[in-house]
């Protein structure tokens, strides 16, 4: 994706969007100096672009049972494109990992999972990760707290 240019307005609108998605257009317009029309516009032409994405509502994992974030790091038996494609397409199929980085280094993929407990995540890793095909082993580590989380983008 190419780089597209905002103004210090689409800037601002970014900004106030990414902390409150759910704001009104007359808000919005009130706290970026420009016109809800405007807004509104502006709004559509970034979300053609591709700058803004899908509205979403961020849940809390511990009140709905997935307190427990563990990095897991997978290291392929092979690094064909058929075993890179069937990997991903399992990663994608399993909705406990929210997060899935091919990377550089000793290691080839980074998981971020998110479980029950230590049992649901043991489960996840005999019976699913290591048991699949392309996967050679893997490293574990669990997060003990969250210092920082954020979704929104410096811009």
């Amino acid at each position: 994706m190419e780089n597209i240019d905002l103004d210090n307005v689409d800037r601002n609108i970014v900004r106030v969007l990414q902390r409150q998605a759910d704001i009104s257009q007359a808000a919005l317009a009130e706290q970026v100096g420009a016109s809800a029309a405007s807004c509104w516009r502006r709004i559509r032409r970034m979300e053609t672009q591709g700058v803004l994405g899908a509205t979403v509502r961020l849940v809390d994992p511990d009140s709905v049972g997935r307190g427990l974030n563990v990095f897991c790091q997978v290291r392929m038996k092979e690094h064909d494109l058929r075993a890179r494609q069937q990997f991903e397409s399992f990663v994608e199929s399993h909705e406990e990992v929210l997060e899935c980085y091919s990377t550089t280094g000793e290691w080839d993929y980074l998981l971020r999972v998110v479980v029950e407990d230590v049992r649901d995540y043991e489960r996840l890793l005999m019976e699913r990760i290591l048991v699949h095909e392309a996967v050679a082993t893997s490293a574990s580590s669990f997060a003990l707290k969250r210092v920082k989380y954020t979704t929104a983008l410096p811009v």
